[in-house]
């Protein structure tokens, strides 16, 4: 499983999630784990309920909800705030997993515990940020979490640019993946963006693949 980290909220996770999750060989599963700010569900098009939070009593098939535009992509909605109790969460999350095909997790931004809790049920961790000094700030803090709770990081998605400033493969000591473009919404309707991501999955989409054989 693929954690979409990042420190801030608004710098394109739920995106990258998404456009990555379209843009690999199918079935692939997009899972939110942001109650506090569930947006996977809106941007795919798909109902709000059941939630990730059903899983560890009805599995994923009968969770999971496809995209009408994305059909190799089985999305799981954010569960609501207080719907599960963390350890239930947490057996979810490893559940999701050990699942027999590629899964990526939008994270919450922060440190917190909610943001540690899919970090430390992933095998690895994608940063998004945007090219700001904050937002990278808050990604650097993320590195750190997610090395620490062992999802090592396999490089960073910087949104809204077509380059990345000089130093941020020094600052978050991994390299930059990919270089998402500027767009107005809907996002993913952009060819330039669908181009990112395609790329990115290219990158990204054997060692995934791989680990789910």
């Amino acid at each position: 499983m693929l954690a979409i980290a990042g420190g801030k909220g608004g710098v394109g996770k739920t995106t990258t999630a998404l456009g990555l999750a379209a843009a690999l060989d199918p079935p692939v599963v997009a899972a939110d784990a942001d109650p506090d700010m569930p947006n996977l569900h809106a941007l795919a098009g798909v109902d709000r309920d059941p939630t990730l939070a059903a899983v560890d009593d009805r599995g994923i098939g009968s969770v999971a909800r496809t995209p009408p535009d994305e059909p190799g992509v089985a999305v799981l909605p954010a569960p609501h705030v207080g719907d599960a109790e963390p350890g239930a969460l947490a057996r979810t999350l490893d559940r999701l997993s050990a699942a027999p095909r590629p899964a990526l997790v939008d994270c919450p931004g922060g440190a917190g515990p909610d943001a540690a809790a899919p970090l430390r049920a992933a095998d690895a961790t994608l940063l998004v940020a945007t090219p700001c000094a904050p937002a990278l700030r808050d990604a650097a803090k993320t590195a750190a979490m997610a090395r620490t709770l062992d999802a090592p990081v396999r490089g960073v998605v910087l949104t809204r640019t077509r380059s990345a400033p000089d130093g941020v493969t020094d600052l978050l000591d991994c390299p930059v993946v990919a270089s998402v473009p500027r767009a107005d919404p809907p996002v993913l309707d952009d060819t330039g963006v669908r181009t990112a991501y395609r790329r990115l999955a290219t990158r990204l989409g054997e060692d995934l693949l791989a680990s789910h054989t």
